[in-house]
């Protein structure tokens, strides 16, 4: 194999093969990344078996053949290299990197000894813009359970069903959804692993071109032209969430996103760890009091609202609270609290496209 590519494009494209590369893989082989060259392109491939990322870029080919290159070594050696023509040759598997006055031999592995991915045969696909994709994964996937032992909790539920595109996820304190309208007649659903959509978030750029996401036995495939993701979906039944997304509320208030974020983080200073970072808030008099206080000291954080309802003492996880709150786009948020045990529901002003559900902290009434 023999083939020569400018420095720059190879870089890129060995980072995005790497996104599909696990630390925890116990394969071998699974370090490297395939490198394969024919028809005047250089195809990529790095998988851990459950994300696989194809990626291609053209160059010079002037002998076709492949080999797999452990991926760190190689996208460092890549990386510092001068930003000009990079000629590889491929001999016995050993690799052959010359650029300007550096010149590398590193050892590789016979492209034949690389897993064959999964035949992937498409049945479904839609488009959806790019950068809106972007901020559907950043809206819901923080969302999503660590706990291996609910494996269908660790995935974003994708739901098509008469138009509309629903993402969900939950992981038991908490729950974001994100809906959205789609020209489209598929009705399914299916369950997406986080960390698949987190390296497909760090690929994508913010454009408006359309990402085309195709649905397959088992899989579903990302397409971005010189960028392919697949992606093996979660089995199991996902939680059945429309239940606990009601629509009747005892107290609500309107209040600036930006300066109840900043008084949640400046109170979560003090939010101790052992004690589930809590924060409690009081509703009364058209203000939002926020308190906080551990063996280090206490805060007191006043805000003004608009408030309706009853009066109303909740304590909640501050952390689990501020991840939703800093993925709202709106400038004015509506929390809606249907009691001091029951989830708070909170929404942009006149946005029903983005919900992010938090369970409060039981605490007795004295502890406020």
């Amino acid at each position: 194999m023999k083939f020569k590519v400018e420095q720059k494009d190879l870089s890129r494209h060995i980072s995005i093969a790497q996104r599909g590369i696990s630390s925890r893989t116990t394969l071998q082989i699974l370090d490297g990344i395939l490198m394969e060259a024919k028809n005047n392109q250089l195809k990529l491939t790095g998988t851990d078996l459950e994300i696989s990322i194809e990626t291609y870029l053209d160059c010079e080919i002037i002998e076709e053949g492949s080999v797999v290159v452990n991926s760190r070594i190689f996208g460092d050696i890549i990386r510092k290299l001068p930003d000009t023509s990079v000629n590889i040759e491929v001999k016995d598997n050993n690799i052959n990197i010359k650029c300007e006055n550096s010149e590398f031999n590193i050892a590789g592995n016979p492209g034949e000894d690389y897993p064959e991915l999964p035949l992937i045969v498409e049945s479904e696909s839609f488009s959806i813009p790019t950068d809106l994709f972007k901020a559907i994964i950043k809206q819901t996937v923080f969302a999503t359970s660590q706990d291996e032992t609910r494996p269908s909790l660790t995935g974003v539920l994708m739901e098509l069903q008469d138009g509309k595109i629903s993402f969900v996820a939950l992981d038991g304190y908490r729950l974001a959804l994100r809906k959205l309208s789609l020209d489209s007649n598929i009705n399914t659903k299916m369950i997406i692993l986080g960390r698949s959509l987190n390296e497909l978030n760090r690929i994508l750029e913010d454009t408006e071109e359309h990402l085309k996401i195709s649905i397959a036995s088992g899989h579903v495939v990302f397409n971005m032209g010189d960028t392919l993701v697949y992606s093996r979906l979660l089995e199991g039944q996902f939680f059945n969430y429309k239940d606990i997304i009601r629509d009747e509320h005892k107290s609500s208030v309107i209040v600036n996103r930006k300066s109840l974020q900043d008084s949640l983080e400046r109170a979560s200073l003090l939010a101790s760890q052992e004690k589930a970072n809590l924060v409690k808030l009081t509703l009364e008099n058209n203000k939002v009091i926020i308190k906080s206080n551990s063996e280090i000291g206490n805060v007191y954080e006043e805000l003004e609202s608009v408030q309706k309802g009853d009066s109303l003492n909740i304590a909640f996880n501050s952390r689990y609270l501020l991840e939703g709150i800093r993925v709202i786009d709106a400038e004015n948020i509506e929390l809606n609290f249907a009691g001091s045990l029951n989830p708070c529901i909170i929404n942009g002003v006149n946005d029903e496209n983005y919900i992010y559900l938090v369970l409060p902290v039981r605490l007795a009434q004295d502890d406020y």
